[in-house]
């Protein structure tokens, strides 16, 4: 059987579905079996998609208008198209004239596995790349401290002179678990242990 599923990006009254339902049921889907969204593609929760992937079972074939209309992202819409395959379900989109029943569809779907791949290895080596420089030039990644040194040299002169936590978290203006975390960090020891 033949399911369709078509998606506009807001609920704007401008943006209209008749392009694409007029698309898949000249691809001969019943209007029927046409799921539908307003919604953006970036947005997880997609209850016509939902429905949709959800009444889907083996030897069926979804159809959209355009591939943008499912995924959300490239490794979105081959983590669906995955599924599809585990599930005995093809994929064809109108506008790319890309069909998984196909020998051509299924390899130009495993090209779009080996891109999203290497753009996830680029992007890491990128990111490993940016984080070494910044430490070579003496940066340290991570959110700032808490607390700055002048104010941690001055709480451990007040704990070392016998101030409790609790004072120091009043006088200072300091929550307990900053403080507790800033001291850990320091590695502080209470006098007298060691």
């Amino acid at each position: 059987m033949l399911v369709g599923y078509m998606r506009v990006s807001s609920a704007d009254e401008r943006q209209s579905v008749d392009l694409q339902r007029d698309a898949l049921i000249a691809a001969g889907v019943d209007a029927r079996h046409i799921h539908s969204d307003k919604a953006s593609g970036a947005r997880d929760d997609r209850p016509g998609l939902k429905t949709c992937l959800a009444w889907l079972k083996e030897g069926d074939t979804l159809v959209v208008w355009k591939l943008d209309r499912l995924g959300r992202s490239l490794s979105h819409l081959l983590d669906i198209i995955g599924d599809f395959r585990e599930r005995g379900i093809a994929f064809r989109s109108l506008t790319e004239h890309m069909d998984t029943a196909t020998a051509q569809g299924e390899l130009l779907f495993s090209m779009f596995g080996a891109l999203a791949q290497y753009e996830r290895a680029l992007t890491r080596e990128r990111v490993m790349a940016g984080l070494a420089a910044a430490k070579r030039r003496g940066r340290r990644g991570g959110r700032p401290p808490a607390i700055d040194a002048e104010k941690i040299a001055a709480i451990t002169v007040a704990l070392e002179g016998g101030a409790s936590k609790a004072a120091i978290c009043r006088n200072f203006g300091v929550p307990r678990s900053t403080l507790i975390d800033t001291l850990a960090r320091i590695g502080w020891t209470p006098p007298g242990r060691t």
